[in-house]
């Protein structure tokens, strides 16, 4: 989530966006996509996510969460990290993806411009 944006309460819905660096449509493989939403359904079972409404789009997601046991931002932030690990690890390994090399470039490419990232930026700012 943008540190420029500050949520004031928690418990109201926000309508939050997840794009992906470069706007790759990593979410037209179901692999992909299933990662992401286990990791919804575990947010909501276990840290306090209230998912209102999402769709998950090829290269982009749409949320609207709220929460009342935790914060949006540590929720987005969380949801960024894990799904980033885990995708990016998920294509290094698919052997039968055959767009990982573009897209490991790509991430590597946007990774090395921002210097909040180590290696690779899965999600953009």
């Amino acid at each position: 989530m943008s540190s420029k944006y500050k949520v004031a309460d928690n418990s109201t819905p926000h309508f939050v966006t997840f794009t992906i660096t470069g706007w790759l449509d990593v979410f037209s493989r179901e692999l992909y996509k299933e990662i992401f939403i286990d990791s919804l359904r575990y947010a909501a079972n276990n840290k306090g996510l209230i998912l209102h409404a999402w769709v998950v789009m090829t290269n982009h997601v749409h949320l609207i969460i709220s929460t009342e046991s935790n914060t949006i931002p540590n929720l987005v932030r969380d949801i960024k990290k894990y799904t980033c690990n885990q995708i990016i690890t998920s294509i290094q390994n698919n052997r039968r993806e055959s767009r990982k090399t573009w897209m490991m470039n790509m991430f590597d490419y946007a990774g090395k411009a921002n210097n909040d990232n180590e290696y690779f930026q899965f999600w953009r700012q």
